[in-house]
């Protein structure tokens, strides 16, 4: 038995392999998101956050300089039915991967939210405790053309961003499929 067990020890990696983030990878988060831009129902993704989690976003309490964080509330159907979509796209990929959901923030045509993040909370470019942050350029450009957009900035990151579409066909939102060059997601979760 232990004749077995040696050479069996040999044959297992020692590190977690890697991935070509120009080739294979970029392909299929690229088709997780085609297909999001279709699955995902931007009228839903409209009522995730409250009307009153928005409002404290941007208010400054001097005595309390955590008030907006602690009133991020959302209407729980809708960010449920949104959350399980994202999941059952990031599921598509045959490696670990994440589909999160970015809203653009009405009064504030520079700044984005990310709205739902998932399982391995990985993401090119949330800033972790950000309730809000710049929209970056390829956000912008995703928003005002509707084309999905690769970004592989981050050095091992891939993320394919796509348009998240509502009833009258205007782009209410944007989805990010993540993911890393290295196999161990987990390593994000924090």
């Amino acid at each position: 038995m232990k004749t077995l067990l040696l050479p069996m020890i040999f044959l297992v990696p020692l590190a977690a392999p890697e991935r070509s983030i120009a080739g294979d990878m970029t392909r299929e988060l690229d088709e997780v998101a085609r297909i999001a831009t279709v699955m995902v129902d931007g009228d839903t993704c409209q009522r995730i956050v409250t009307p009153r989690a928005l409002q404290y976003l941007f208010k400054q309490d001097p005595r309390d300089p955590w008030a907006a964080g602690d009133n991020y509330e959302v209407n729980d159907e809708a960010f449920i039915s949104v959350k399980k979509v994202l999941i059952r796209l990031a599921r598509l990929a045959p490696f670990p991967c994440d589909v999160n959901l970015w809203m653009p923030i009405a009064g504030h045509p520079d700044k984005v939210r990310v709205v739902i993040r998932n399982v391995n909370e990985m993401s090119q470019f949330w800033p972790w405790g950000a309730l809000y942050q710049d929209m970056i350029p390829q956000m912008k450009q995703v928003l005002e053309t509707g084309h999905r957009i690769t970004v592989t900035e981050k050095p091992g990151w891939a993320s394919v961003l796509a348009p998240v579409y509502n009833r009258l066909w205007d782009i209410a939102g944007v989805v990010e499929a993540a993911s890393e060059k290295r196999l161990d997601a987990h390593e994000n979760v924090k």
